[in-house]
């Protein structure tokens, strides 16, 4: 039925302020007394085949949302509610800031994929913690992000703000440094960049939340050259961070079906979805040959059916997100990728997927 309604009404609308009311009438549907229980029922991984352990807990599956969904945490609750394993939040900013100026969001759905250059809009960091504060239970994740106006040299500061105040209330914490729609924020990227921008967001983290490990995570773009790619895996060991987030939009157009003048046509900005699968996939793989099991690595980008999910994890993520997926699929979408999953484990002789991780890399 979401297909045919998507096909029908939806791709005919102004991409986001569908995904706007779309998102406001889901919150309302699960915050009706009962109906959300209802929701909470149906759409819940219970399987104990998918159950896997990070950030220190146990997860009821491995598929999250990932970030630039639910940009200000307004509806982490009502998502999780859809069988998330976990959902991510962001990115979120030190100040708020409107973002990048409309229209700024664009489907192609030809090639089942979505082009944004939204701009990190979003209502700082205070507001996001005032409503992250309230959350009552289930995984979330803290994704950050440089405030546009704030210059390089000022980065490691904005970053700072942002992880004292949002690090006591999240159960990890994601440096975005790889998002191409704010100027300049990709050459953090570079290690020389990188290295004190994360050990100062370390240092935040711990003393925002001294009584609680908070784990870091970095997030990479799929367009860093190979060299670049082992640089930062290196670096992630040498610092001890938690994990690696591969990857995020790409800035490549290349084997578009869509037509080459409908892409120009359409502007600057990160692709997302199936066009992106392929690299993503290349670069989760380098990353684990090189840090192995020492670095937890959650793989997104043009994860869209259960097989994309069983691959991805057998190449080494321990934790897999969607977000072109689910925009495309529907609110139904994770329940049915992971009770698919559920049943790949299970075809494989497994007990649990956190068996499958890596298992096609070489002993």
């Amino acid at each position: 039925m979401y297909r045919l309604f998507y096909w029908l009404v939806l791709q005919r609308l102004p991409a986001e302020g569908t995904h706007k009311v779309s998102f406001v009438l889901l919150r309302a549907l699960v915050a009706m007394p009962g109906l959300g229980a209802l929701v909470r029922w149906w759409y819940a991984p219970r399987d104990p085949a998918l159950r896997v352990h990070a950030f220190g807990k146990e997860l009821p599956g491995p598929l999250g949302l990932a970030a630039g969904f639910d940009k200000d945490a307004k509806g982490v609750e009502s998502l999780l509610a859809l069988g998330f394993g976990f959902v991510e939040v962001g990115t979120v900013t030190a100040e708020a800031q409107p973002g990048n100026p409309k229209p700024r969001l664009f489907r192609i759905p030809r090639d089942r994929a979505l082009v944004n250059r939204m701009g990190f809009n979003n209502d700082g960091a205070a507001a996001a913690a005032q409503r992250l504060v309230r959350k009552r239970s289930g995984v979330v994740g803290v994704n950050i992000g440089k405030t546009k106006r704030v210059a390089e040299a000022e980065a490691l500061a904005d970053f700072t703000a942002s992880a004292e105040r949002l690090a006591p209330l999240a159960d990890y914490l994601v440096v975005n440094v790889s998002s191409p729609n704010t100027p300049g924020l990709r050459d953090l990227q570079a290690v020389d960049k990188l290295r004190p921008l994360l050990a100062g967001v370390r240092a935040a983290c711990d003393r925002g939340s001294p009584l609680r490990k908070i784990p870091l995570f970095v997030k990479i773009a799929p367009d860093l050259a190979d060299e670049d790619i082992d640089a930062v895996a290196d670096l992630a060991l040498e610092l001890g961070l938690d994990g690696i987030i591969a990857t995020n939009t790409t800035i490549s157009r290349a084997g578009l079906a869509t037509p080459e003048a409908n892409v120009t046509a359409l502007g600057a900005g990160g692709l997302s979805g199936a066009p992106l699968k392929a690299r993503s996939l290349v670069v989760l793989r380098r990353l684990r040959a090189r840090v192995g099991t020492r670095v937890l690595l959650i793989a997104v980008g043009g994860i869209e059916t259960a097989d994309d999910a069983w691959q991805r994890i057998r190449a080494g993520a321990t934790l897999i997100q969607g977000y072109t997926g689910f925009i495309y699929g529907g609110p139904a979408w994770p329940r049915r990728l992971q009770r698919e999953l559920a049943a790949k484990v299970r075809a494989a002789g497994l007990a649990t997927i956190e068996q499958a991780i890596g298992a096609d890399l070489p002993a």
